[in-house]
């Protein structure tokens, strides 16, 4: 199949690479042209523009960073859908506030094409695996168009309803793993008062139930920081978390929820960035605040 991925950041490549090793002809296209070129080296092909991409390709999956690069690359100039979209099933997986997707559904559909959001639980180790957690929002007709693609994606699949619903079932999912990353950094805080060597200490927390996968799967990354070592690259950064916490506050409020737990991390998450650690992964939260010494 002709598949189309535009947003090349880490998750995008991961899944265009993906694609290309279950045997789909893949077309590529990212506002930064650099990003496309291992890709390319691949076998992908490259896109002019996200017109080209929609005109040439069955399926466009897109997964960018925010709203406005959404409404950029679907509804530009030379967006998706200014190319040749009858008939083209586009797959959102970005992570959103619901309003967004709701609002892209109708313009797709006025061109002809068919929208399904799908964002994904997962890093992106799970990405190039095929191992992600896919939360689709999507009617029932192009749910099953989607299905056969999403599936070499995803290890489980979830079709959550009509476009809008995989959005908040996401940010549902994703939020407690962010408090998570500013509580062990606070638990750890308290622990290093003791004095423990960094592997000891988290080969104590990953054996109790406070221990979460992502701790126990990040554990190495962990003490390598903390030993001050260089913990590879980042696979979900801290600013990316600042990004969605405050979209789940948004989402949660406006629910009529009080999201205190959320936005504390999120004071957390903001407070880092600050200090210049919004590029470093997620769990360098847990290294951040181990060691951040109390404000007067």
């Amino acid at each position: 199949m002709k598949i189309g991925v535009a947003g090349l950041g880490a998750m995008g490549a991961a899944i265009a690479a993906r694609l290309m090793e279950v045997g789909h002809e893949v077309a590529v296209w990212n506002r930064s042209p650099d990003k496309a070129k291992p890709l390319a080296d691949a076998g992908a092909k490259v896109a002019k523009s996200p017109a080209e991409l929609a005109s040439t390709c069955e399926a466009v999956i897109t997964i960018l960073t925010d709203g406005a690069a959404v409404d950029a690359v679907y509804n530009g100039p030379n967006g998706l859908l200014s190319g040749d979209a009858k008939g083209k099933l586009f797959i959102d997986m970005s992570t959103l506030p619901p309003a967004v997707m709701t609002d892209l559904a109708p313009k797709v559909g006025a061109k002809g094409g068919a929208l399904v959001e799908c964002p994904v639980g997962g890093s992106t180790a799970p990405a190039r695996t095929g191992k992600l957690l896919g939360l689709m929002g999507a009617e029932p007709a192009d749910a099953a168009r989607a299905k056969p693609i999403l599936d070499q994606l995803c290890r489980r699949l979830e079709h959550c309803g009509p476009v809008g619903t995989g959005a908040p079932m996401k940010l549902a999912i994703n939020l407690p793993l962010m408090v998570a990353w500013q509580a062990y950094g606070e638990a750890f805080a308290i622990a290093r008062k003791v004095g423990w060597e960094p592997k000891r200490l988290l080969d104590l927390f990953v054996d109790t139930n406070g221990a979460n996968p992502a701790l126990k799967a990040r554990a190495e990354m962990i003490v390598t920081m903390f030993e001050g070592r260089d913990p590879g690259p980042t696979t979900f950064s801290i600013a990316n978390g600042v990004k969605d916490l405050r979209t789940m506050v948004e989402t949660g409020e406006a629910g009529g929820a009080d999201m205190l737990a959320t936005k504390a991390a999120l004071a957390g998450f903001e407070d880092a960035t600050k200090h210049g650690f919004g590029g470093g992964d997620g769990a360098r939260m847990a290294v951040y605040w181990a060691g951040r010494k109390k404000q007067s």
